[in-house]
């Protein structure tokens, strides 16, 4: 038998197969040019991170054997995750820079002493930073928080919290309470009512400024901080003092100027340890002359409305109650 072959089969067939290369050749062209691609990439990536790393450990000091990453007036609204390879770090000082938040890997700075990010624009604190169980200092006053979260109450070391000017904090987790270390806490300028359970039952609290907040009366087991030393609450609405304030027996200034106070209670007579107050700005009822001085001291030098002026207004308010007159306690 004689094979025929078909002419236009055989053309049609190699076409075909010429095709079927041409595109897979063209495929390998563009997997190629893709992997170069990514491959460039990784390796833009990787550059970058080591010129940040770079640009970071210039700003890595060392003071007293502390290693202190320090950043002042610089942009950086968020720090790298090439920083993690500076495990080592102690503190932290990011001051204007417009960071916008606390990177999540803070938890691997274990180091870590003091968290100092003061005036940025942050807006959040991660859970992570439970895990700072050395952390000693938390300063974030002049940021954008509205919420603090419970875990911060894993912060076992923390002695200072300054949360100032914050504007809209209004609460703290009454988890804080658990910081057995904390004597310093800063939360003038938020929207604070009252003064928070935890912070009453502080355990060490000696220094408290709660100033320029929405304050109208302070609760009546505020005699719990017992260590309290200082307590600052200028510019709020507190127009009346519990009596259970007298018991604060380590009470060495108190300072309520600006506020609503048309009596100074006659209970604080009782504060042996006071040193300093200031009653200035209070459309108090009475009208008090202090005594001359009998050494000598110039009168502009003497605080109007300080400690010698509360306990005339309240030698006053006794010859006023003496005389028939109502006193407000």
């Amino acid at each position: 038998m004689t094979a025929v072959f078909c002419l236009g089969s055989i053309s049609g067939i190699r076409a075909l197969w010429e095709g079927r290369i041409q595109r897979q050749q063209e495929e390998l062209r563009t997997q190629k040019i893709c992997g170069g691609k990514a491959a460039l990439g990784d390796i833009s990536h990787l550059w970058e991170s080591r010129i940040q790393l770079s640009k970071l450990k210039e700003k890595v000091y060392n003071e007293d054997g502390r290693l202190i990453l320090r950043i002042e007036k610089e942009e950086w609204k968020t720090l790298p995750a090439c920083l993690v390879k500076l495990p080592q770090l102690q503190e932290w000082q990011l001051h204007r820079t417009g960071l916008t938040t606390i990177p999540k890997f803070i938890a691997n700075f274990s180091n870590l002493l003091v968290l100092d990010l003061t005036r940025n624009v942050i807006n959040n604190i991660p859970r992570e930073i439970g895990r700072l169980t050395k952390l000693r200092e938390l300063l974030l006053s002049y940021n954008r928080i509205s919420e603090v979260p419970e875990e911060l109450s894993g912060c076992e070391s923390l002695e200072r919290l300054e949360l100032a000017m914050n504007k809209d904090i209004a609460g703290l987790p009454d988890q804080l309470s658990k910081l057995t270390q904390l004597t310093h806490v800063d939360l003038s300028m938020n929207q604070f009512s009252t003064i928070p359970k935890a912070i009453l039952e502080l355990p060490a609290l000696e220094w408290l400024d709660m100033g320029s907040n929405r304050i109208k009366e302070l609760p009546q087991n505020i005699d719990t901080m017992q260590t309290l030393h200082t307590l600052w609450l200028q510019r709020n609405e507190i127009s009346q003092l519990p009596e259970s304030i007298s018991c604060l027996q380590n009470l060495n200034t108190l300072v309520l100027s600006n506020n609503l106070m048309r009596q100074i209670p006659t209970c604080l007579q009782s504060l042996q340890t006071l040193r300093f107050v200031n009653f200035r700005d209070n459309p108090l009822e009475l009208e008090v002359t202090l005594p001359p001085s009998e050494d000598g001291e110039e009168e502009e030098e003497r605080e109007l409305f300080g400690l010698q002026f509360m306990h005339a207004y309240i030698q006053e308010t006794l010859k006023s109650s003496d005389s028939g007159m109502k006193v407000l306690p």
